[in-house]
């Protein structure tokens, strides 16, 4: 068990990006309780997410479900519910209940955070969670050929890496969310897919001039294998300059990347902390302790 003395003594971490990525970061991270917070994408477009999407003017609530799921603290009846997906031939085929469960809260709701509130309670939930927006959005790409691409799925899809990324309509980011960058002494970003998770919220304004002036340690971490888009085409010091280009100015302060023996390294001003991110059972995602084992080493060695 890793010492936690460094993380523990920080008043608050915020974790930013979207899909089991985050999710990832959250659970490994959850010892923190309230102290945690969570800045979700939302700008899915498919599955089941992309249908409620479709049928009502709603945020994405695919990636905060998925979030949700990850901190529950124990198996309970209302966490088995809230990850059940339907399987039958009619119209619920393919929806999670809780999507569903969320859309309903949502409609019930005056906003979307308190919707998040709710079942974060009912689910036993302590760190905080917000979206990036309570307002819809989408992402829009700009192709080599000049033409638009709309939406998070079209946006994975393309072949070559994108001239510019926006978001269609431009929202203004969750009022709690910027708080709690404001007062962050760790800013955690990724892992996750670079263009559809990592970049939608650093599209927010806000969000993007909170992080510029914190004070805070920023740390990018890295995805453990290619992950089948046209981010694939840059390198990591490429997805550190646009993420730079997009802060004005503002770096990560160091990027955790996996690797069979445990090193810091300088490329140029970038510092690239390489360790063993998988554990021994390989689920396709970091390892939660090794992951919490890094970040504490970081957090400490600063």
């Amino acid at each position: 068990m890793a010492d936690k003395t460094g993380l523990e003594q920080i008043s608050s971490v915020v974790a930013i990006g979207g899909g089991h990525g985050l999710g990832r970061v959250l659970s490994a991270l959850s010892f923190l309780g309230d102290r945690l917070s969570g800045i979700v994408t939302t700008t899915d477009n498919g599955g089941s997410t992309g249908r409620l999407r479709q049928s009502a003017d709603c945020i994405a609530w695919g990636d905060l479900r998925n979030c949700l799921s990850q901190l529950c603290p124990h198996p309970t009846l209302n966490s088995v519910l809230f990850e059940y997906r339907f399987s039958d031939r009619d119209e619920l085929a393919g929806h999670s209940l809780g999507n569903l469960m969320l859309y309903a809260m949502d409609q019930m709701s005056v906003r979307p955070l308190e919707t998040i509130k709710l079942v974060s309670g009912m689910l036993g939930v302590e760190a905080n969670l917000f979206p990036m927006s309570e307002a819809p959005t989408n992402m829009v790409a700009l192709g080599a050929d000049g033409r638009a691409v709309w939406g998070e799925l079209a946006v994975d899809e393309m072949a070559a890496a994108p001239g510019l990324l926006a978001l269609s309509p431009q929202v203004k980011a969750t009022a709690e969310a910027l708080e709690k960058l404001h007062c962050a002494e760790l800013i955690v970003l990724g892992p996750g897919s670079f263009y559809t998770s990592i970049v939608p919220p650093l599209l927010i304004p806000e969000i993007a001039e909170a992080i510029q002036h914190s004070k805070g340690q920023l740390i990018l971490i890295d995805n453990l294998r290619p992950e089948g888009t046209a981010a694939d085409c840059l390198a990591l010091t490429s997805r550190r300059t646009m993420i730079t280009d997009i802060l004005a100015g503002r770096s990560p302060d160091i990027t955790l990347v996996h690797a069979d023996t445990t090193e810091m390294v300088e490329q140029g001003m970038d510092k690239v902390f390489r360790t063993r991110l998988i554990g021994a059972v390989d689920d396709g995602l970091h390892d939660r302790a090794l992951l919490e084992q890094a970040l504490e080493r970081i957090v400490i060695e600063r």
